[in-house]
């Protein structure tokens, strides 16, 4: 498996720490509100790294967090003059329902920040001993930034170029720092309480912990000082990331994570996704319009690192192809149900020893930095040997439900590996819609096709679609 890391800038061999087993962090959402389509991509491509991985026989401990304190959650709180606590809850139940639609599977761990409190201060604590840490009269505690030397490593940024934007900033938005702070680079690690916030006692004052702190002491205590991979959104490189890193590595005297994995951002229709421009979707928003399952397809037809554009057009495109996959397997299984007994002939033995290279295909390109685009076209390419080995008039009366079966399998192997659900359940029908199904196939019978296709329109007008097929009436709900 080669993975491109945003550390060294370059495609490496992942190379876990432990043989057999990855410790995998990623960023999970700030609470206050339902989760955008912004936030989803790292959600579901992190998910499926993470059942990539499994699949290939790796135990993955997958850590991610839930940010619970945030300004945007205490605004919502006071707006509805109730606790932040009530807000933030409400929005973690709201993300999980989301997470369950979109099939990302929950993580190993979910941290919530407001719950790992002592472990922050601890880490505060170290930092301070050992210097990078420093109080200031109102309280706040600041890390020195400019005392880690490798300040700048992931992203990239030299740290006298970023002390030349924040001097040009301050200039011209007439900012003064905050008293006692000793360089503009310094971040927060602890701020005093305000008035109406949630607040926690420690050394220092009545507060709450800055945002980068948190991760790193949950990453800490959850997965050990030194991760395989940190993962998240391409926006958080800086200054989040770069933040984690300082901290963690000047507090525990070792390197924080060996690889780091970021996505590309999410436009739509060529604009950047905000609510000033009218063009900013949660889940939900999706959710009203299509399966959740169109939009993680959707969000695995592009390379995880390529920016990725989110349109009405590109959805419905997603959800034909989508709909392809689903109606190849539909028919499989149907043949399962009617197809002849007995092995496979030797034709079908060699269409399985195609699929066989298939799928050596498919890991191929997903080892090579999670090349989800090129594993959906894969799938494509087995759906294609299922459709011209069922559809064929030589194959009308001979497909061996052993071939169908296990050409479905192996396509619903791979859909599930990208975390897609290829297999719809079974949904019963109201009596009264069974009854003109089966009065409609009486009417065929007869020849009376003139009530046939007044029942079918009937039908169409109840949302059922029909479609005669040689194993017989199939209905989809339109």
């Amino acid at each position: 498996m080669k993975i491109y890391n945003t550390l060294s800038k370059r495609l490496e061999e992942f190379i876990p720490i432990t043989p057999g087993k990855i410790t995998m962090y990623v960023c999970g959402p700030t609470v206050y509100n339902l989760i955008h389509i912004g936030n989803a991509r790292p959600m579901i491509v992190f998910d499926t790294f993470r059942r990539y991985m499994t699949y290939r026989g790796y135990e993955v401990n997958y850590v991610s967090n839930f940010t619970d304190v945030d300004d945007k959650i205490i605004n919502a709180a006071n707006e509805e003059g109730t606790d932040s606590s009530v807000i933030s809850e409400r929005y973690i139940a709201e993300c999980r329902k989301d997470m369950q639609g979109l099939n990302v599977l929950p993580a190993t761990t979910h941290p919530q920040a407001t719950k790992e409190i002592p472990e922050m201060i601890d880490m505060i604590r170290t930092l301070e001993d050992k210097g990078y840490a420093y109080k200031v009269p109102d309280g706040t505690v600041y890390y020195r930034t400019r005392k880690f030397t490798g300040y700048g490593k992931l992203s990239g940024k030299n740290i006298d170029d970023l002390e030349s934007g924040h001097r040009s900033e301050n200039h011209a938005l007439k900012v003064s720092g905050t008293e006692g702070k000793e360089d503009d680079l310094d971040f927060v690690l602890w701020k005093p309480k305000k008035e109406g916030e949630p607040y926690w006692e420690s050394p220092w004052c009545d507060g709450r912990p800055g945002w980068h702190i948190e991760c790193s002491c949950m990453s800490k205590k959850y997965l050990g000082d030194t991760i395989d991979i940190h993962a998240g959104g391409e926006d958080l490189i800086f200054p989040h990331h770069e933040n984690e890193i300082a901290q963690s590595e000047a507090a525990n005297g070792v390197p924080f994570a060996h690889y780091w994995m970021h996505n590309g951002f999410l436009n739509i229709d060529n604009q950047k996704m905000s609510k000033s421009l009218g063009n900013f979707f949660t889940v939900r928003d999706i959710a009203e319009h299509y399966d959740l399952q169109v939009l993680r397809f959707f969000m695995l037809s592009a390379q995880y690192r390529s920016p990725l554009n989110f349109s009405d057009k590109l959805m419905e495109s997603a959800k034909a192809g989508l709909d392809r996959i689903k109606n190849a397997v539909s028919n499989l299984s149907d043949i399962i149900e009617s197809g002849a007994d007995g092995g496979m002939t030797d034709a079908e033995r060699e269409i399985i020893e195609e699929a066989k290279r298939q799928q050596e295909r498919f890991n191929e390109v997903m080892d090579d930095d999670l090349n989800t685009a090129d594993a959906i076209s894969v799938i494509f390419d087995l759906v294609k040997l299922a459709n011209t080995a069922t559809k064929s008039d030589s194959a009308e009366n001979g497909v061996t439900k052993e071939f169908a079966s296990t050409l479905k399998d192996e396509i619903v192997t791979l859909g599930d590996v990208l975390g897609l659900i290829l297999e719809v359940k079974e949904e019963t029908l109201d009596s009264d819609i069974e009854r003109l199904i089966e009065e409609r196939q009486e009417a065929r019978k007869n020849k009376d096709f003139a009530r046939a296709d007044e029942i079918r329109d009937e039908l169409l007008s109840k949302g059922i679609q029909l479609k005669d097929t040689r194993e017989g009436v199939k209905w989809t709900r339109i």
